[in-house]
């Protein structure tokens, strides 16, 4: 991406108030239990969260789009009715107990500097557009980026609108059950750029002092389900020596995989966070245990490696231990690496109006990390207290949230370019 020759001044700046206005507003909608949000995917409180949103772009002047898989499209006119637009965004839903920022703040930031162009009347050339994308969470509908996934390519949207609810309810039915099912084909849109303001979702900035996340590339996911067999047993009337546990060996396994994990950082991660023991009785030995672990790292290389030294280990401990084991993937994808051209205009950005910044990766996944296939595409991240996230108690300041729309509206009209 080639960005503006024109940088905008570094007194321009967005209207901080009004941003957290909104997104105190939009919290109100699906409220949480704990002060967060349950706004999840295709429910009726998804419905009058977009409802609110389309209202607020039309009253800044913003046509809205709407395509087969529900994303929304709020287009700001360019002086160039030819010119691709610049498209910026997030998600507006939430985990069952998520927070009032994650994935909402990318979408009203975007919305907000759109107001801070019409209150200056300033024209770009290109188009700027705000996007919500439908189903980034995953949680109602695996897979996460679920419809960003269509939009470039990576699934089917038969498929996609086949995933199921634990209710057994399809997403294609709920898309259109609440009325946000469009009639414009997903994927034809063609961008100049995107960008995404995000929180950080982990602790570094807030540990570092930064104000301004550049984030450079997205880490690489690899989940390996492994199922570990042994044999069912008394826990009282069996000699230890005859013993065939299979939760034992799942947690030989865990602990390794922590090794591996911190043997290649200190960027790649390691965990297991879904596990099932069989028959899971207080006086049965398991089994059978069944657990997912999960590797991310920048680097496929490294990534790949730490899947086979964590299946070698895994097949040596429970070959010791007289236990089958066995490994299906069942989940990932391939580290992103961030559009240069656009990167360097966050990171001037931040440069230009003062705030303090640094490179990071982003070790969760986002709808940019799709849109990266199709597009010149770069996130913005801001801190987040404690690095919490996912989580009623997730909690950003006004000042994290100006500082980082501020830097999304420079990058955006930088890559638009102003008129005069």
């Amino acid at each position: 991406m080639t960005a503006s020759t024109t940088a905008p001044g570094q007194n321009l700046k967005i209207n901080g108030e009004r941003l957290w206005d909104s997104l105190m507003e939009m919290a109100k909608i699906g409220p949480g239990v704990a002060g967060g949000n349950n706004r999840q995917t295709l429910t009726d409180a998804d419905a009058e969260g977009r409802a609110m949103f389309q209202k607020w772009c039309e009253d800044a002047g913003c046509t809205m789009g709407l395509d087969t898989m529900g994303n929304m499209f709020a287009t700001r006119a360019g002086s160039d009715p030819d010119a691709l637009p610049v498209y910026v965004g997030s998600h507006l839903d939430t985990q069952p107990t998520g927070g009032k920022y994650d994935g909402v703040l990318g979408v009203l930031a975007g919305l907000e500097l759109v107001r801070t162009l019409n209150d200056l009347d300033i024209k770009t050339k290109h188009p700027i557009v705000v996007t919500n994308w439908t189903n980034e969470e995953g949680t109602r509908f695996a897979p996460a980026m679920l419809s960003s996934g269509v939009f470039a390519g990576l699934h089917d949207e038969d498929w996609a609108k086949e995933r199921t609810d634990r209710d057994g309810k399809r997403f294609g039915d709920e898309l259109k059950r609440i009325g946000w099912e469009g009639d414009e084909p997903v994927g034809e849109r063609k961008m100049k750029a995107f960008f995404e303001l995000h929180i950080e979702q982990g602790p570094i900035l807030e540990a570092e002092g930064k104000d301004i996340g550049v984030v450079t590339h997205g880490q690489g996911l690899d989940w390996t389900e492994v199922t570990i067999t042994g044999k069912d047993a008394h826990t009282g009337s069996t000699p230890m020596p005859m013993r065939r546990n299979a939760g034992l060996g799942m947690a030989r396994v865990l602990e390794k995989v922590d090794e591996i994990a911190l043997a290649h950082g200190p960027s790649a991660v390691g965990a297991v966070g879904a596990l099932e023991v069989y028959p899971n009785s207080r006086n049965v030995i398991p089994g059978k245990a069944v657990f997912t672990v999960d590797f991310r790292s920048p680097d496929i290389d490294v990534l790949a490696k730490m899947v086979g030294e964590m299946k070698e280990a895994a097949k040596a401990i429970c070959d010791e231990m007289e236990l089958d084991v066995s490994f299906e993937k069942v989940g990932g994808f391939d580290p992103v690496e961030f559009d240069k051209g656009c990167v360097t205009a966050i990171r001037s950005a931040a440069e230009r109006l003062g705030y303090s910044h640094q490179d990071v990766i982003s070790g969760a996944g986002h709808d940019a990390c799709w849109i990266n296939r199709v597009a010149p595409t770069a996130m913005v991240m801001c801190p987040c207290v404690d690095g919490l996230s996912h989580n009623e108690a997730e909690e950003i300041t006004m000042e994290w949230a100006r500082a980082g729309a501020d830097v999304l509206l420079h990058a955006v009209v930088e890559t638009a370019g102003v008129e005069g």
